[in-house]
């Protein structure tokens, strides 16, 4: 009976979720589709934000790897930019940023039961460096983009801490040969998963539920030969590292090769990994509005263990469209396997999708919303080991920004994230009510 009313009360405390984020983005479509009937007219420009990705979900996998350049809304960094930098080649680039929130968070913990809030802030200097096409992505370029980001409680400082996120990415073309990398290190002390596009804490730590601390460092390679104007041939290298620095499973490695093979190693006593993938892809760029792209397929699992090998299905997507001046939308979903950093012996397929959308009114005012959803299904990975925990993870996250002058940009944002698990222990949810002021340079 327990188990019954259970699964109940997370379907009826699901359903309503939904309804309330349906009924948010129904608001904002609606906006969008009421300032269609304004004149155009030219917005001032600022320097262009950090777009490298799209999306990140739990235990923070390498990003769609979409074979173009992706401009997303930067949740952290108010109103974004009109204005690209130049694709000429051997061209010195560099942007400065500085962000400020201040936040009230009703579960700092994210605990089930003891429920803890505080306010604090967010001191979030940027930096970019880079050379050749930064931002359009079309020819040979490298760019450095850092964020260290101070966070200071108000009841609570000795929680406070600092995150540091660091992305690294290149490109060189030959005449039908395009090589292409990038590197991420994000040091982290908190319960989220931040990423450059994301310190708000849209993307929570499920796994562990907790703050923790975690270095993540990903790496991905990638080598494209154009034989036809449409037809390809790729190669791949993946390499991800998660590194807890506390009482969980420290270390996990997981490498790909041709994204057809890998292997994935795990501290004991949990056991190593091989797996198989066998994929199909796509690469659809309709026109100049819509880029979309897709890898979907199965993967073959085998564990060094007693337990039998495991098939399971896996894709990646990733888009970006602008259907109307002033407005973009993007979209990230994946499903992938990774080891459980709280529990021995037990993998997750973890299954997300990410919306996001950006409206500009009246030239000065931008509209935000980023919608989330994730599934995390745990599984054995010896014999033995009974693996029950299901995770049903939401975030919704309205914003409004003002662009003030050229530089300087200020808004207000609000996040509702909520974690629906078959263990009650990590269940969760937390509200955030944040301000955020951003100058450029």
């Amino acid at each position: 009976m327990r188990v019954k009313s259970l699964c109940i009360s997370r379907d009826s405390r699901g359903a309503g979720l939904v309804a309330r984020m349906a009924l948010v983005a129904g608001g904002f479509i609606a906006c969008t589709l009421i300032v269609q009937a304004q004149d155009t007219v030219q917005e001032e420009p600022l320097p262009s934000s950090t777009d490298y990705t799209v999306a990140q979900t739990n235990a923070a996998p390498p990003p769609p790897s979409l074979p173009y350049g992706v401009d997303t809304y930067n949740s952290k960094g108010g109103a974004p930019s009109s204005e690209g930098y130049s694709a000429e080649p051997r061209r010195f680039h560099y942007s400065l940023r500085l962000t400020v929130r201040g936040v009230w968070d009703d579960n700092i913990f994210l605990s089930n039961t003891d429920r803890v809030s505080d306010y604090y802030f967010a001191i979030e200097p940027a930096i970019m460096i880079g050379f050749g096409d930064v931002e359009g992505r079309g020819g040979d370029y490298i760019r450095l983009d850092y964020m260290p980001s101070i966070i200071l409680f108000v009841d609570h400082s000795d929680e406070d801490d600092v995150d540091h996120l660091v992305h690294v990415e290149g490109q060189h073309r030959f005449s039908r040969l395009t090589l292409w990398f990038s590197q991420d290190v994000d040091i982290l002390n908190n319960a989220n998963l931040n990423s450059l596009i994301d310190t708000t804490g849209q993307q929570a730590n499920i796994d562990v539920s907790a703050r923790t601390q975690l270095n993540l460092y990903v790496t991905r390679l990638r080598a494209n030969y154009e034989l036809t104007g449409k037809l390809f041939l790729t190669g791949e290298f993946d390499a991800s590292i998660y590194d807890y620095r506390n009482d969980f499973i420290n270390s996990k490695v997981t490498v790909g090769i041709g994204g057809t093979a890998g292997y994935t190693n795990v501290d004991d006593p949990n056991p190593d990994q091989t797996f198989e993938q066998v994929n199909v892809r796509l690469n659809y760029q309709a026109t100049g509005k819509l880029n979309f792209y897709a890898s979907t397929g199965i993967e073959f699992r085998q564990f060094d263990g007693n337990r039998s090998e495991r098939t399971s299905p896996v894709f990646e997507l990733g888009g970006i469209w602008h259907p109307f001046d002033g407005t973009t939308v993007t979209l990230a979903g994946s499903r992938n396997m990774f080891p459980s950093g709280f529990f021995p012996a037990q993998d997750f397929a973890a299954t997300n999708i990410v919306l996001r959308i950006q409206q500009r009114l009246l030239q000065r005012v931008y509209l935000g919303l980023s919608a989330g959803y994730e599934n995390a299904d745990y599984f054995a990975t010896d014999s033995g080991v009974s693996a029950t925990r299901n995770d049903d993870y939401y975030f919704v996250e309205p914003s409004v920004d003002v662009l003030i002058t050229r530089f300087w940009s200020a808004g207000v944002y609000y996040l509702h994230r909520e974690d629906f698990s078959s263990i009650d222990s990590f269940s969760f949810y937390d509200n955030q009510v944040g301000v955020r002021t951003t100058i450029r340079f």
